[in-house]
């Protein structure tokens, strides 16, 4: 195997070895009860990795973590776990994996793994981005990634020009962007983008996102659905009426979709004390959601509390380093409001 890439799960053997011990010592930190729940967040499922974002996750490289999370984890339904949380009746190494947005690629790619193995999973769904929507960030990315030349163009909206002679130069102008654009109020975000992609002239995907038939197609595979506003925006920077309207908007689309309740929510962004606070919590809790997801990392530091759940983003590429970070995971208090 001399000079081949790095992959993230290693082979099976691998897994099967490391198994009993990571099972040890995870059990010390994940007990059950009401602590030691360990939540999984994915976005992007390629069929390849991605040249310009190669951290992006594989197909191949998503099958290989799932498997080595039911080899060390109880896996589980999330809405499962949070029900469990509440009660303090938590088995031990409980764990559930997500997937938020709503990208095609989840039930193009995912669904059939997902299925092939057993394994659960909820998708958090912005709901105005179904049926040929495209997030902000994704047209960024594309204009990027397809821009002519050696020079991206962004004096339209006051942020001058980037180098685009290497990938790394491309990389460093999406972040860049992004960046600058995330915190702006909504409209103000949207019309800066629209003004990028009218002057670039070219073709954008518009198939990058679910249809709400993949949506219907999750549900009906069992998976579970959650809310994750209409537009994605950061609600801290919201009035605050129009934050609780994209929450119970979001909701109610996804439940007229799949005809059921939406009982979980993801804040978007979800940096505690930056992208939502105290207030959105309460929102959640009076539109009805049984519990809410952030992107802290690490353990939840209030058991009680499943309107904050925290949730690890695994990028480590061996099996020995996944599941260590995991560990450290459940060490350190994870932040909330």
């Amino acid at each position: 195997m001399s000079g081949a890439a790095p992959d993230i799960g290693g082979p099976l053997g691998a897994i099967e070895r490391l198994a009993p011990a990571a099972r040890t010592a995870l059990r010390l930190l994940s007990p059950g009860g009401r602590r030691g729940l360990s939540i999984l967040v994915y976005h992007r499922l390629l069929p390849a990795r991605d040249a310009l974002f190669p951290g992006e996750m594989g197909c191949a490289d998503f099958e290989r973590q799932v498997r080595l999370v039911q080899t060390c984890f109880n896996l589980m339904p999330l809405i499962d776990a949070v029900r469990h949380a509440r009660a303090g009746t938590l088995p031990p190494r409980a764990a559930c994996i997500t997937f938020d947005d709503g990208y095609a690629d989840n039930a193009e790619l995912g669904l059939p793994i997902l299925h092939r193995l057993g394994a659960p999973a909820t998708f958090f769904v912005s709901s105005g981005f179904l049926d040929g929507g495209r997030m902000w960030n994704d047209t960024l990315v594309e204009l990027v990634r397809g821009a002519p030349g050696l020079v991206f163009d962004a004096a339209a909206i006051g942020l001058g020009q980037f180098a685009l002679a290497t990938l790394e130069q491309r990389r460093q102008t999406i972040a860049t962007l992004i960046g600058h654009l995330k915190y702006l109020p909504m409209e103000q975000r949207l019309d800066y983008v629209n003004r990028l992609a009218a002057d670039c002239g070219r073709w954008l995907p518009d198939q990058l996102m679910m249809s709400t038939a993949q949506v219907r197609q999750l549900h009906a595979a069992g998976m579970d659905i959650g809310a994750h506003t209409v537009n994605h925006p950061i609600l801290a920077a919201m009035p605050a009426a129009a934050a609780q309207a994209e929450i119970a908007a979001g909701k109610r689309a996804l439940e007229d979709i799949i005809g059921a309740p939406v009982p979980l929510f993801a804040y978007p962004n979800g940096k505690p004390g930056v992208d939502y606070g105290a207030e959105h919590v309460a929102m959640v809790r009076t539109l009805g959601f049984e519990g809410a997801v952030s992107t802290a990392w690490g353990a939840s530091t209030q058991p009680d509390d499943v309107f904050q759940l925290p949730r690890f983003t695994p990028w480590d590429r061996t099996p020995l380093r996944f599941v260590l970070r995991l560990a450290r995971n459940l060490t350190q208090p994870a932040a909330r409001v």
